[in-house]
């Protein structure tokens, strides 16, 4: 029998601000384009200067035009106000100071530059200044001690194959004719030096150099494929001035960030724990001469999001646990050494170490986007505030809400309520489910172009936020938990989450909206199809609807046998082929009374988009449930640009007001396939004045 006993953290917090006094206004889908996020952020050696980028949308209602987010370089001097060094179109990435702490690197492509070019300016101000363009976009990069020689990541340039094409012959053999990534050098104490390949045969995505400049690491996969990258990344420790290889480390799953201890003995690491491990989340330490290393945190119910080193025997890590976070220095045995003391209500994303200790940080919380924080005596301080347009919004509440599924399981998610007198029956639920499914929700600013939160409360919406099993946050074992058993036990969890909201009085189990992209995309294909009875409309995001095809249309087939499937489809005495389509959508479309809306990017490798049409034409050819279909051209796995994210944002929540709003209305027609995209651009009153002139 089903136990669903709720253990409902805040829900009287809940019910209480339900009824708070008048506000100004909720968020509303347009401002999302005015959030503002942090990242990059780096601090000086002498903790007295920390520099960040800021991300901040294209705002087409303000007439911006369509593109993706711009990042700026903003920099923090002595903990005084943030000064905006580089502005304009465009991202700037990979930010480092130089040995000297004079200026700052970055990269970006200018007007007038073919690629990504590695750029420095003086923290005296001044322009910019090009320090190197390589024949192809600049990858990452690291500097010399001395300043006097770059190593980078890029590829060559075959000028015959960019002649034919410029031709017309434009055909290839699909995963052949392989693009590798180098190892490149050149002096930069002389224009004219060309750059030398200093390491190649394999394809590198990362390098850090030691602080005395005599060991590179190199992060590199045996070809350029995603699959590749993903699943049989190592690390290889080179001799810096040859390039020849000292060690290697056979880091046993998948791998992320690597940091060189400062007396260049050690790397710390992420990794995954084992070859089936979903994720990158343990901290690990390797010796630098031989590449042999042991982990360090593989039993601990969290996963680490970032290391730096804190001297030669201490790393702090940031950990995500449940959904908060910790900045924890562990010494290179695995102890806890300390827990620094940062506030409970945000939630840390990166972090940076000053060599005298101190720390630079960037996070968010349910109050604002990602700003700037700092550590400095075990005091944290706030440095930034580029979200305060929020100070005219009234935000809904948003609590930890925890219960129990059906065999006993305890799930954990996030909740925001509508501000207002909670209706009689409960409000109506979108249902958000996150992809990976190694991935997680953190309590912290839960709103994006396809995520409603604050925007979805504000039109009389709770949204819930499940971290159903097999998410990441909790450790190795729950992580792997959703292995082998597709659409399984973490998909009934997201059934039970809803059952328990209802019993609670919070949200009407007959208005019920499901929604996720990737992973939580398949989940909403689900939702709509095998669960269509619990969920009254459904927004799917370059989902998957079958696993078969799933299979030989994604550039991740390894990825998805090794820490999800744990099988072939061809493995077994009868093959698991038929285990795999009943997992599928596509199987039980026949059955669907869910409205559902499908969108995809039309360039997506990692779901096809041939998943999408499947399961259209499925539903449209089986049943007369509505159905939609919407591609966006130009995007891939996810929308980049603004007005694909508008257009999405407006698209998703018509087709929750269609279906949700006045009961269970299933079986309404569908709204039109215009939103209305002139009128809130305002070019229908451009016309008319234009008509006037």
């Amino acid at each position: 029998m089903s136990r669903l006993t709720p253990k409902l953290i805040g829900l009287a917090s809940i019910f209480a601000l339900a009824t708070a006094p008048a506000f100004a206004r909720p968020m509303e889908i347009e401002d999302v384009a005015n959030q503002k996020n942090a990242s990059n952020v780096i601090i000086s050696d002498a903790g007295n200067i920390i520099a960040y980028t800021l991300s901040s949308p294209r705002n087409l209602i303000t007439g911006d035009k369509d593109g993706a987010s711009d990042t700026h370089l903003y920099v923090i001097r002595d903990g005084g106000e943030p000064t905006k060094f580089i502005g304009g179109e465009g991202s700037i990435s990979s930010l480092q100071f130089s040995p000297d702490s004079e200026h700052i690197y970055f990269r970006k492509k200018r007007d007038g530059d073919e690629n990504t070019s590695l750029y420095s300016i003086s923290l005296t101000g001044g322009e910019a200044k090009k320090v190197y363009e390589h024949a192809e976009s600049l990858g990452d990069y690291d500097v010399s001690p001395d300043g006097s020689t770059l190593y980078f990541v890029g590829k060559d340039k075959d000028e015959d194959q960019k002649k034919l094409k410029d031709k017309g012959f434009k055909s290839y053999a699909y995963e052949e004719d392989l693009d590798f990534n180098h190892v490149w050098t050149v002096d930069l104490s002389d224009d004219e030096a060309e750059a030398e390949i200093l390491f190649q045969g394999a394809h590198v995505s990362s390098i850090e150099l030691s602080d005395d400049g005599k060991t590179l690491v190199v992060a590199a996969a045996p070809t350029p494929l995603v699959d590749d990258d993903l699943m049989k990344k190592r690390l290889h420790i080179l001799d810096a001035s040859t390039g020849a290889q000292k060690a290697m480390v056979n880091n046993p799953g998948k791998i992320s960030t690597y940091r060189i201890a400062p007396d260049n003995q050690r790397i710390a690491f992420r990794a995954g724990t084992d070859i089936n491990d979903t994720s990158n989340g343990v901290l690990m330490v390797a010796n630098i001469n031989d590449g042999s290393f042991k982990q360090l945190t593989a039993d601990a119910p969290q996963h680490i999001q970032d290391i730096e080193w804190l001297d030669n025997d201490s790393i702090l890590a940031l950990a995500h646990r449940g959904v908060e976070s910790a900045l924890v220095a562990y010494n290179v045995s695995g102890a806890e050494e300390r827990t620094y003391n940062t506030p409970s209500n945000i939630v840390a994303r990166g972090i940076d170490v000053s060599a005298n200790g101190d720390v630079a940080f960037y996070a968010d919380s349910p109050a604002h986007p990602r700003e700037v924080f700092a550590v400095r005596d075990d005091a944290t301080t706030k440095l930034t505030n580029h979200n305060a347009w929020l100070s005219e919004i009234t935000l809904a509440p948003q609590t930890t809400f925890t219960y129990t599924a059906r065999d006993g399981r305890q799930i954990e998610g996030l909740l925001i309520t509508p501000i207002g007198e909670k209706p009689k029956d409960g409000w109506p639920l979108i249902l958000t489910v996150h992809g990976g499914p190694e991935a997680h929700y953190s309590d912290g600013w839960m709103t994006g172009y396809s995520a409603a939160g604050q925007f979805g409360a504000g039109d009389g919406y709770a949204v819930f936020y499940p971290n159903y099993r097999g998410s990441t946050g909790r450790g190795v074992a729950y992580a792997k938990e959703h292995q082998n058993d597709y659409a399984g036990a973490e998909f009934n969890d997201l059934v039970d989450g809803v059952k328990v909201l209802a019993s609670a009085g919070v949200i009407d189990e007959d208005r019920v909206g499901i929604t996720g992209g990737s992973y939580g995309g398949y989940a909403s294909m689900w939702g709509a199809t095998a669960l269509s009875e619990h969920f009254a409309a459904s927004v799917a995001f370059v989902g998957i609807s079958n696993q078969i095809s799933k299979f030989g249309t994604s550039d991740i087939p390894n990825e998805m046998h090794l820490v999800h499937s744990l099988k072939w489809p061809w493995d077994d005495a009868d093959g698991h082929w038929m285990e795999l389509l009943k997992r599928s959508p596509l199987f039980h479309a026949g059955k669907s009374t869910t409205p559902t809306l499908i969108m995809h990017g039309e360039n997506d490798t990692r779901v096809h988009p041939s998943q999408s049409m499947e399961l259209y034409r499925s539903m449209k050819v089986r049943t007369d449930t509505p159905v939609r279909l919407v591609f966006y051209p130009g995007e891939g796995h996810g929308n980049r640009k603004a007005a694909a994210q508008l257009d999405y944002s407006y698209r998703l929540m018509r087709w929750m007001d269609t279906y949700l709003t006045d009961g269970n209305s299933r079986d309404k027609p569908m709204p039109e396939f215009d939103v209305g995209i002139e009128d809130k651009l305002g070019m229908n009153d451009k016309k008319e004045d234009t008509a006037e002139d």
